[in-house]
């Protein structure tokens, strides 16, 4: 890769790294495991950065390999749940600058619960992704992401009661 593709590598990195943070806050409950994915999800981009032909769509390429990463990481490591008990997050040892309220700990337990798509289609929908976005992230069709969300908004009401 020549140098100025390794430096608007690391300036995107730069620019984009929130949405890793935030895909790391919903796949892992433990800043080691986030500190960890953070480097996996970066060395990925690192090596799909040359192949990637659409630079307008970075933000949507980011959170695929973010989103994929952490599944793949979780699925490699059998330590991780997706659904049993949620360790509470050490609020001070957040990455990023995520301001977390009691209301957003309950909310990001709740999304935790969710099977593992779910969880990245409700952290895309929360970021105001349209179906159509979500789909071509996730690799389904628009309604099935509206079912999906429909679904999900559901479970997520129940488990905030």
């Amino acid at each position: 890769m020549a140098k100025t593709d390794k430096e608007e590598f690391l300036s995107l990195l730069r620019s984009y790294q929130g949405i890793i943070h935030k895909v790391n806050l919903i796949y892992f409950s433990v800043s080691e495991d986030r500190k960890d994915n953070f480097q996996e999800v970066v060395y990925n981009m690192w090596k799909a950065y040359p192949a990637l032909k659409n630079k307008d769509k970075i933000a949507s390429w980011i959170y695929a390999i973010s989103i994929n990463t952490s599944i793949s990481k979780i699925r490699k490591d059998s330590r991780y749940t997706f659904s049993g008990d949620m360790e509470s997050i050490n609020i001070s040892s957040l990455d990023d600058d995520v301001e977390v309220t009691i209301d957003f700990q309950r909310l990001l337990d709740a999304i935790r619960q969710l099977k593992e798509a779910d969880k990245s289609i409700m952290l895309l929908y929360l970021e105001d992704y349209s179906y159509n976005e979500i789909g071509d992230i996730i690799g389904i069709s628009s309604s099935n992401v509206g079912a999906r969300i429909n679904r999900a908004k559901k479970q997520l009401e129940k488990l905030l009661k």
